[in-house]
């Protein structure tokens, strides 16, 4: 059974010389604020599980985050993306990362596996769903609950093992790392999209001055977001900002009847917003992506013969193609002629000269 933790010195004493692969997890709600709320954290130390509560006062992440930080340890976790961004709320980050969903991409048992189904097939062992979705900012956690969570990282040392093995064999293990280098990279420089409005189609037809307008609208949406740690969604949703630049309010009385349901969009926030849509636009506003319109049919064949590439060379890497390139990379590529941030490193030597040849 695994060990609570709600107490700095039994967290101390879990991982004074901690081995050199340490599983981690974390279960975090995010309901109704714009931060990830750190509700659960597991730790896998040897043959020893302990479910840390990040939520009692008297625990102190310095034990974990000193292990996270250090080079010389391995930390391994499934499907990371979000726990990263959970763990840094707590003040932790991780130096070295075996990411096992990534691995089991890299090791030819497919792309976007599942913890529960690759426990199976790596294990036979089959795990508890029914927890996915439940409260895990309750106190106390239900037995369903504790189990599923101690489930969660009692595994991965045997992942580990299994899938370092697959991967040195098929020859991917330094991919695999550059592509958890690049994973932790993301999560240490989380800074706000600069180009925001790439991801609104619906206004690839408006005006430059219109689009530079929307841009800044959903900058102030994801600065003010965070700032006051309430849902994008609650303050402005893509269709309100939408309607809101196309239609610039007159006065405060119109923009507030028209923003009626925004939980989060009160007073004050409605002014800032209201600034943020009449002031006149600066030069340097000017500068920036453009969204890009709906592929027309030639553009589609471009696209066709371009992912056509990319699955010949998947297949010949024995690869999943959505690993080495997802169809919006090529999108981007065809509507900017720049070569995707996403497909740097490895990716570019794989698939640069195949994708560019394929331009018109």
């Amino acid at each position: 059974m695994a060990e609570w933790i709600e107490h700095a010195d039994a967290l101390h004493r879990l991982l004074t010389d901690a081995p050199a692969q340490v599983g981690l997890d974390t279960e975090f709600m995010r309901t109704d604020t714009f931060l990830p709320r750190l509700a659960l954290v597991q730790v896998q130390v040897g043959a020893h599980v302990a479910l840390v509560d990040p939520t009692a006062a008297a625990v102190d992440p310095a034990p974990l985050a000193r292990v996270l930080a250090d080079p010389a340890r391995t930390i391994v976790m499934h499907s990371a993306g979000e726990d990263l961004e959970a763990l840094a709320t707590w003040n932790c980050t991780i130096a070295r990362l075996f990411d096992t969903q990534i691995a089991a991409a890299f090791a030819g048992l497919g792309a976007g596996l599942g913890y529960q189904r690759l426990v199976r097939e790596a294990t036979g062992v089959e795990l508890p769903k029914a927890e996915t979705r439940s409260d895990w900012l309750r106190r106390p956690l239900s037995p369903q609950q504790l189990d599923y969570a101690e489930q969660d990282v009692a595994h991965l040392p045997e992942l580990h093992a299994q899938l370092t093995g697959r991967l040195v064999t098929r020859g991917y293990l330094d991919w695999f790392e550059q592509e958890c280098d690049r994973l932790l990279e993301r999560a240490r420089n989380r800074e706000p999209d600069p180009e925001p409005q790439l991801g609104l189609r619906g206004a690839a037809d408006w005006p430059r001055d219109a689009q530079a307008l929307l841009r800044r609208v959903l900058r102030w949406r994801e600065t003010t977001a965070r700032a006051i740690d309430r849902p994008r969604s609650w303050l402005v949703d893509d269709a309100h900002a939408l309607d809101l630049v196309a239609r610039v309010p007159r006065d405060a009385n119109e923009l507030a009847e028209r923003t009626k349901g925004l939980r989060a969009l009160r007073s004050a926030q409605r002014a800032d917003l209201l600034d943020v849509l009449r002031a006149p636009l600066a030069p340097e506003e000017r500068e920036f992506m453009p969204i890009p319109r709906a592929p027309d049919a030639r553009d589609k064949q471009v696209i066709a013969a371009m992912k056509e590439a990319v699955v010949a060379r998947a297949a010949e890497l024995d690869l999943p193609d959505g690993l080495l390139c997802a169809r919006r990379h090529l999108e981007s590529l065809l509507a900017t002629r720049r070569w995707p941030a996403a497909l740097e490193g490895w990716r570019r030597d794989v698939l640069h000269d195949a994708l560019m040849d394929r331009l018109p």
